[in-house]
């Protein structure tokens, strides 16, 4: 079974603010089984335009991914982030080739 992604491109205005979104959402990726892939790492865009931070997560599913997303744990989570940064996401099948 093909993997499942959220891909995000994020823009943070308030990093304190930030925080808290991060240790929120320690519940529903812990429930879920999110591994984060790529956490804010160091970017060099050559095509295009993205935001500052880029976040690959992991699930062992493209459905486990969405019932993240759509799980109150992180609408929860997710109602500390969209206040203090703005994104880009995207919930991806990964190719199981």
């Amino acid at each position: 079974m093909a993997k499942g992604y959220w891909v995000a491109h994020v823009d943070v205005r308030d990093p304190q603010a930030y925080e808290a979104y991060r240790q929120a959402n320690a519940a529903a990726f812990g429930k879920y089984g999110a591994r984060f892939v790529v956490r804010g790492g160091a970017q060099e865009v050559r095509e295009g335009a993205v935001k500052a931070r880029t976040v690959v997560i992991e699930f062992d599913s493209l459905e486990t991914a969405i019932a993240c997303y759509d799980s109150p744990e992180y609408q929860a989570a997710k109602a500390l982030r969209d206040p203090v940064s703005t994104g880009d996401m995207v919930i991806v099948e990964g190719w199981d080739g």
